[in-house]
């Protein structure tokens, strides 16, 4: 992928929002220990997603992505991966259905665990200790023991991720998938909401659409696509040991490919010149996630493109815009510009989460739902305006009944926000507040598709 690259020539560079750890001894161990594993994807899997989402930035697709905020060991569970992960089946279906367009279904799962910090330790009551990074690298619970910066954790997370990749696999091609099992995928906490009674709706219609197709002889078991679908993982390359521990060489191409995930992205935090992250993202051949928010100059944005993607292969690049939705319409277009004024091949998707965090009356951290739905509004209306493509959406959401976003046609009010208030690091959406955004995306999509038609005629 890259000339002059090595798994660790990162540690010549610059890395920031790295835990430190104080024996180095037993960090060379474990990282030692995880280069030996097996690898949790392949290079053939994330070629496939490249080539998915290739599709995606020629403007025939959608990508979906989404999951926890930060994965923790203390709720890995069977019944929240299935959760999230047909709450995500019900999204794609909503959007593939209004749409008319295929959905790359990618998670925020199996491997986000770790976090960025602005400060290497934090102080409570006089006391000094490292700061919470993850539960790949600490606990949040403030203890000496808990919050040391421990590498064997790394083994824990891979385990986990092994776990959840597995169960994601089994459910992706093993009949739960099905587009026979739609009407089963609705969660009963969301299935009296509006949202939840139109998902029914859609279900039906689909399923009618099956009676049909398999009258002319088209069923799943003739149709593969109909029995299972693709489903990758992704998430931040924010722990660089880890990353480069899972890094392997296929064997098929002589490509280094980081085999923690299909997917990996770069944080607004950890994209700057001369940065570890970017130093250790361009090499493997995975495709690549950037954050794009309020501090980024479209200069540095086209500096980055050719450092990620100097041969400009589409597939390869995701820009993640998140820049709150007081500042998306003012701030996303003179980069949208820069990007195809100089012809790079991208998938623009929008995260209307990270730039819309407020601390309710309550002292909790929300995300108003009526924000998020404008920042992808506003989202929609940049490319419309430009004629380029939103290609995706980025959100951090959970199939669990929680109360952590105010708002939406569920109404959490900030009263409620303490009821279920279960993230580890910030608010995600609910199953039927991630089904909302999905119907109302469907919406802006079905525009986008109209407006385009009539360009073409």
């Amino acid at each position: 992928m890259a000339s002059n690259w090595q798994p660790d020539g990162w540690k010549a560079h610059e890395a920031r929002h790295l835990p430190v750890y104080e024996d180095a001894d037993e960090l060379t161990g474990v990282e030692g220990t995880l280069s030996q594993f097996p690898p949790l994807v392949f290079a053939g899997e994330a070629r496939a997603l490249k080539a998915d989402l290739a599709e995606v930035a020629a403007g025939r697709g959608f990508l979906l992505q989404g999951g926890d905020c930060a994965e923790s060991f203390a709720e890995f569970h069977a019944d929240n991966i299935r959760d999230t992960f047909r709450v995500l089946l019900q999204m794609a279906v909503v959007l593939t259905f209004a749409s008319k367009q295929p959905v790359v279904k990618v998670g925020r799962i199996a491997g986000q665990v770790a976090k960025p910090r602005s400060a290497a330790t934090e102080i409570i009551d006089g006391k000094e200790l490292p700061s919470y990074f993850g539960d790949i690298i600490n606990a949040m619970e403030f203890e000496d023991e808990t919050r040391r910066n421990n590498p064997q954790r790394m083994v824990q997370a891979y385990g986990q991720a092994a776990a959840t990749l597995n169960l994601l696999r089994a459910f992706a091609n093993g009949g739960y998938a099905n587009l026979r099992q739609v009407h089963r995928w609705t969660l009963d906490h969301i299935g009296s909401s509006p949202w939840g009674e139109k998902f029914a709706q859609t279900a039906d219609r689909i399923g009618e659409a099956l009676d049909f197709m398999e009258a002319c002889g088209v069923n799943p078991e003739s149709v593969p696509q109909l029995q299972g679908t693709s489903f990758y993982t992704s998430h931040e390359a924010l722990l660089l040991p880890y990353e480069q521990a899972l890094t392997r060489r296929d064997s098929l191409t002589g490509d280094w490919y980081d085999c923690s995930a299909h997917m990996l992205w770069i944080g607004d935090r950890t994209r700057f010149e001369g940065s570890a992250h970017v130093e250790f993202l361009r090499g493997v051949g995975n495709p690549i996630g950037m954050k794009c928010g309020p501090s980024l100059e479209p200069d540095a944005l086209l500096k980055m493109l050719d450092t990620l993607n100097p041969a400009r292969e589409a597939g390869r690049m995701t820009l993640i815009s998140r820049f709150g939705n007081d500042k998306v319409r003012e701030s996303l277009p003179r980069l949208v510009c820069a990007v195809a004024r100089e012809g790079h091949p991208v998938v623009w998707s929008c995260d209307p989460m990270h730039g819309n965090v407020i601390k309710s009356d309550s002292g909790l951290k929300t995300r108003p739902f009526d924000r998020i739905l404008d920042e992808v509004r506003g989202f929609f209306e940049v490319h419309r305006a430009e004629g380029t493509h939103a290609g995706g959406i980025h959100i951090e959401m959970t199939g669990q009944d929680v109360t952590e976003c105010t708002g939406g046609a569920i109404a959490i009010t900030d009263g409620a926000l303490a009821d279920r208030y279960h993230t580890h690091c910030d608010p995600r959406l609910n199953a039927a507040q991630s089904i909302e955004l999905a119907f109302l995306m469907a919406d802006m999509l079905n525009l986008e598709s109209t407006e385009r038609q009539k360009q073409a005629a």
